[in-house]
């Protein structure tokens, strides 16, 4: 019998997941991660954590140009991170937080991961200091 990837075989906690499930989330993700990774787009995010903002007020807030704010927005929307809605001639842009929240489901286990491996490094640091004394 066939096990879907990342099955375990006896009881263990993955939940069934069919590859093609798999490699889209992975994509989708890197995705994402690909519109966070320009800093001009990350500022923008954080313009729009304070509050919804329009583009003119984002081209007066980052001392940018207003299509390369335009071309940023675009890119964040596309990758689901902002949305807009028009207000008279204004577009106003705020976060979604579905794609956050997916981005901190992708990263929990490696959050884990350096938990476990700093909450080592702290228990010998701590035996090596009383080790010492």
């Amino acid at each position: 019998m066939r096990r879907a990837f990342g099955a375990r075989r006896s009881g263990g906690r993955r939940p069934y997941m069919p590859l093609q499930a798999y490699v889209d989330m992975v994509i989708y993700s890197m995705d994402q991660f690909s519109a966070l990774a320009d800093p001009s787009r990350r500022r923008i995010l954080a313009e729009l954590r304070r509050a919804p903002r329009s583009v003119n007020e984002l081209v007066e807030s980052l001392g940018a140009a207003q299509p390369t704010v335009s071309k940023h927005l675009k890119i964040l929307r596309e990758a689901g991170f902002v949305s807009r809605r028009g207000e008279g001639q204004q577009r106003i842009y705020q976060l979604e937080p579905k794609p956050f929240t997916a981005l901190d489901a992708w990263l929990a286990p490696y959050r884990r991961l350096w938990n476990r491996h700093l909450d080592a490094l702290e228990r010998h640091l701590t035996a090596s200091e009383k080790r010492t004394r």
